[in-house]
């Protein structure tokens, strides 16, 4: 789905009112190549991102998106970065900014294909062959494929 209902249940209150929304990237990495998808309503390369429920923890919306969008089960091993984006306005005039959690995730299992209608195509690509993507998706990949350490869930 690709607007969860909670949102659709603010937006029937709020109209195109901006929403500041918890949002993650999952990096998915499995040895030197990460996996991204082609989104279905832009056509560009992305890492898999979405939206937390409500309540739930962001390392929990990252696996649980990737075996959404991917098919492909992924293991959280660190939060990268935090960060914000700017304001997005969508065709229908909705408005929303996302506090974006980047997490490098391991791959586990599964094979890698769309599994939803977010996206066009899903892909392994390897890091020093990445195709063209936004300035800051392509910095979401870079960081998280250099950090180190673990993530603590609190």
């Amino acid at each position: 789905m690709a607007t969860p209902e909670f949102i659709l249940r603010l937006r029937a209150g709020v109209g195109h009112e901006l929403l500041w929304l918890p949002g993650v990237t999952a990096v998915v990495l499995c040895g030197d190549e990460v996996l991204l998808v082609r989104r279905a309503d832009t056509g560009a390369w992305t890492p898999v991102t979405g939206i937390c429920d409500p309540g739930e923890h962001p390392a929990v919306t990252a696996v649980r998106e990737c075996l959404e969008e991917t098919g492909v089960r992924c293991e959280v091993e660190l939060l990268a970065a935090v960060g914000v984006t700017g304001v997005v306005e969508y065709p229908n005039g909705d408005r929303s900014q996302y506090v974006d959690h980047t997490f490098r995730c391991r791959y586990v299992a599964g094979e890698a294909h769309v599994a939803d209608d977010e996206s066009s195509e899903v892909a392994w690509f390897p890091l020093d062959g990445l195709p063209p993507m936004s300035d800051e998706h392509l910095g979401r990949v870079r960081v998280a494929s250099v950090q180190e350490g673990p993530t603590r869930l609190v």
